[in-house]
């Protein structure tokens, strides 16, 4: 024998371990059958065996129930710790109207940055009251109207009607 045949029978390259594989490794192999869901009823052929399943069956959706109506959240944040506040009412339903007056314009624009991408993440919607005064809104409460139209036609904002908790 050549070294270059040594050396492919040391490395193991030169096809002999074929001979320990089966070809028809997967001859027994059967694809399995696609399962139906629904209440269509089929006939079982006769080489098919009818087997017990357990049946799957979602259960009925409950109502959440709500304390009343919506919620609406008051912040006025000092720092930029209060952000979190903001997403955790957001979280627990809550629509938040948030009041930037007074607040540094570098702490004002970080906490507008990170409670619109938190309301983004959560499909909720972010939309400007006034200059420093913003409302956010969960996926589940729907704004109709422009605040900014209402701001400058009336001069001011009526809110008497919003139920507020501080």
């Amino acid at each position: 024998m050549s070294f270059i045949g040594k050396l492919m029978n040391s490395m193991r390259v030169n096809g002999d371990d074929d001979d320990y594989y089966d070809d028809d490794y997967d001859a027994d192999y059967e694809d399995p059958k696609p399962r139906r869901f629904g209440l269509v009823r089929r006939d079982l052929d006769e080489d098919e065996e009818a087997e017990e399943k357990p049946r799957l069956f979602s259960k009925k959706p409950t109502p959440v129930k709500r304390n009343g109506g919506l919620e609406v959240a008051l912040v006025k944040p000092s720092a930029f710790d209060d952000a979190k506040e903001i997403v955790d009412d957001l979280l627990m339903g809550k629509a938040v109207v948030l009041n930037m007056e007074g607040i540094n314009t570098e702490i004002a624009q970080r906490i507008i940055d990170f409670t619109s991408g938190s309301t983004y993440s959560l499909n909720g919607k972010l939309q400007k009251i006034s200059n420093y005064i913003f409302i956010i809104t969960p996926e589940s409460v729907n704004l109709s109207g422009e605040f900014q139209d209402l701001l400058s036609t009336a001069g001011s904002l009526d809110i008497s009607g919003l139920n507020m908790r501080v």
